[in-house]
């Protein structure tokens, strides 16, 4: 089969390996889109690189079953069957799993991290993300949109643990492809959404997905802009960007007793410096998401089927996987918003 093949930093090459077959537990897919995520971009940059070369990435994937494995009768899935895998292959026993955080899992391992993912033809999916209920049906819906579960999941995973809820004023620094996932799942949640981007062209699609306010920061004052609509501040900010100096900047945004999220990942090593005096005496919360639990993958399937223009109105490109360098080189441009590997049935 044809995959695109990680052999060392910034080295990813399209080329033919083996097609993957069905253990004891596991099942086969045939990848019909994968999302590029802007993690795989950082890791084909060097940071995270996998730990055992060559690798394949792509951790956003959906597709149609062609094998089972030994042991999986029982799972209810079938071949032929049109499914969206979650990627984390969780141990569904730790301390983090029994509270229903499997992306904390003490053993995890998953597509494109430890197991080869989604940008090919084919791939395996480990026993533990059958077991966990990871391998879910997605009836008729599009491959492309199915492929954006997984990171629609991952901004569930956020304004849950903000509590974000109708009324609240929620900032959302960045309008990449994330940034406009969390402003509409904020939007669906009832708050009003501020969009932070010096990108006009994701402003424009910031407020077609329903932020309430855009505003780019080379041209006005955010902080201003923020008071003038919440009057105290933001209840939630959301750091969809990750570069510390960045979100340094945005920490004021928060109110006296709000949450600031730290969802954008951050190359090893940096810091930014947060004041203690504020967190204390503002009784603010400083958390961070990164990824999701199985059961908010399954959730996000329900939101996307629900919010489907909103969700395709992210998608900006849609390309095979012989443009993959050019959709990689596009992410690091900033050019666009999502880019899905789509492949022919």
């Amino acid at each position: 089969m044809k995959a695109a093949v990680v052999y060392e930093k910034n080295d990813i090459r399209i080329a033919e390996v083996p097609r993957p077959q069905a253990g004891p537990g596991e099942v086969v897919v045939r990848v019909m889109a994968s999302g590029i995520c802007a993690t795989d971009v950082k890791i084909l940059g060097g940071a995270g690189i996998p730990a055992e070369l060559p690798a394949i990435l792509g951790h956003e994937v959906a597709g149609t079953i062609v094998e089972l494995g030994a042991g999986t009768r029982e799972s209810g899935l079938f071949a032929g069957q049109r499914v969206a895998v979650y990627p984390i292959a969780a141990c569904g026993e730790c301390f983090y799993c029994r509270q229903g955080r499997n992306s904390l899992c003490l053993q995890e391992h998953g597509l494109g991290h430890g197991d080869d993912g989604g940008f090919a033809e084919y791939v395996r999916v480990p026993p533990e993300i059958v077991r966990l209920g990871g391998v879910i049906d997605i009836g008729e819906m599009q491959f492309d949109l199915a492929a954006m579960i997984e990171p629609t999941s991952c901004c569930i995973a956020a304004a849950e643990q903000c509590k974000t809820k109708a009324g609240d004023t929620v900032v959302v620094v960045g309008a990449g492809p994330l940034g406009l996932l969390h402003t509409i799942v904020s939007r669906a949640r009832g708050a009003d959404v501020v969009c932070v981007d010096v990108n006009e062209a994701r402003l424009v699609t910031a407020q077609r997905v329903g932020a309430l306010r855009v505003v780019n920061p080379e041209r006005e004052d955010t902080l201003e802009a923020v008071r003038e609509l919440s009057g105290l501040g933001a209840d939630v900010v959301i750091a969809a960007v990750g570069v510390p100096r960045v979100m340094e900047n945005y920490l004021p945004l928060v109110r006296n007793g709000g949450v600031f999220n730290i969802f954008g990942g951050t190359p090893r090593g940096e810091k930014m410096t947060v004041d203690p005096r504020w967190i204390h005496y503002g009784e603010i919360v400083l958390t961070g998401t990164f990824a999701s639990s199985v059961q908010q993958f399954h959730r996000a399937f329900d939101f996307v089927r629900d919010h489907a223009d909103d969700i395709e109105a992210v998608i900006s490109t849609r390309c095979g996987l012989d443009d993959i360098l050019g959709a990689v080189q596009r992410v690091q441009a900033g050019e666009g918003t999502k880019s899905i590997l789509m492949f022919s049935g």
